[in-house]
């Protein structure tokens, strides 16, 4: 058998530090190229927008990216 699957290659987001498709937007936080494309925040109650914010926090080990650690 010489045809089969592969999985696509990921990388992780540059602001949640998720696993996501290349050229792709991260379904997790909306960014896209460092920009924000999508608010996922929109639609979610109040509870539901704290826990994702933690969600997000939580994925990076050392927080949010800012201008400064991203000009590193």
């Amino acid at each position: 058998m010489h045809q089969y699957l592969e999985n696509p290659p990921l990388t992780d987001c540059p602001t949640c530090g998720q696993k996501v498709r290349r050229h792709h937007m991260c379904k997790n936080c909306g960014h896209y190229k460092d920009e924000q494309v999508v608010d996922v925040m929109e639609k979610l109650t109040e509870k539901q927008e704290k826990e994702k914010k933690e969600e997000i926090e939580k994925g990076r080990p050392d927080g949010p990216l800012d201008m400064e650690s991203l000009s590193k």
